[in-house]
């Protein structure tokens, strides 16, 4: 199935849903807010019918199913029967698009099983759009207004060699909890100098797979959507996405993704709770 999905169509679907929110963006618009309190906006809803409505219209792709925030809840006893499946997100970061800080992205990732094997993460207000297919690599593209092309790098653009040294942490801008507060504390204990930086949406995950951040630790909650599509960035760029455990010494997270590998459990997706395990992203 996936040899079928010419990764080029799914970029064009983020950025179509991309031109319509920013039309939404660019205005005076409502804010509601769902059961759980988390806010939502008219265009959280217009990029996932833009995003469902061109998924199911991909002909040779028409019959996989899709999970999207947005969308109905599908029970379990449904999901697990699927082999390939859509993973949306319309808008990640819904937060910093209602303070018009431009770090929202819009997510498509496409499941094999447990693991993503596609992801398209695109910021239209930044410009950036990140995208990947399983055995082809990781790659950013810049785009204008217009969203034509102005460079195209493949990832990682850089690499530190030297985490006991120097190390760049990126965080949640509007989620930063104690816990990871606390992970990043005792990381400062180990290194002889970390920068920690503060960024909206699945916008982290790509700076760890550009290598703009060595580690992005989430000790909060997060769902399955919020990740999928930049994880499967993350792994086309050579890193991984790590369940955390609170008995490995933080000192493990300054060496090799190949040790982590050896000692932690990458995060998996359509699980019964779709609701993500901490996570570190290195």
């Amino acid at each position: 199935m996936l040899e079928k999905i010419n990764i080029e169509d799914i970029k064009n679907i983020a950025i179509e849903a991309g031109i319509a929110v920013m039309e939404i963006y660019k205005k005076d618009f409502s804010v509601e807010y769902k059961d759980d309190k988390s806010p939502l906006t008219e265009a959280d809803l217009k990029a996932n019918e833009i995003i469902c409505k061109a998924l199911k219209e991909l002909k040779l792709t028409s019959n996989i199913s899709i999970l999207s925030e947005e969308n109905k809840e599908v029970p379990y006893e449904i999901r697990k029967n699927w082999e390939y499946y859509w993973c949306i997100d319309p808008i990640d970061g819904t937060k910093e698009f209602i303070k018009k800080n431009n770090e929202f992205t819009i997510n498509i990732a496409l499941i094999h099983k447990d693991t993503p094997a596609l992801g398209v993460v695109y910021a239209p207000a930044l410009g950036e759009l990140y995208y990947s297919k399983r055995g082809e690599g990781a790659f950013k593209e810049v785009l204008n207004v217009k969203c034509e092309v102005l460079s195209k790098e493949k990832l990682p653009l850089n690499q530190n060699q030297d985490l006991q040294n120097s190390i760049s942490v990126v965080a949640s801008k509007s989620h930063m909890s104690e816990d990871t507060q606390k992970f990043v504390d005792n990381l400062a204990l180990n290194t002889k100098n970390l920068t920690l930086v503060s960024k909206g949406s699945s916008l982290k995950l790509c700076m760890v797979a550009t290598g703009e951040a060595d580690i992005y630790p989430r000790l909060a909650p997060t769902m399955e959507w919020d990740t999928a599509a930049a994880h499967a960035i993350v792994l086309e760029s050579g890193k991984n996405v790590f369940i955390y455990d609170e008995n490995i010494s933080v000192r493990n997270f300054l060496s090799t993704v190949d040790h982590l590998s050896s000692i932690l459990v990458a995060m998996v997706y359509n699980k019964v709770n779709l609701l993500n395990s901490w996570f570190v992203v290195k």
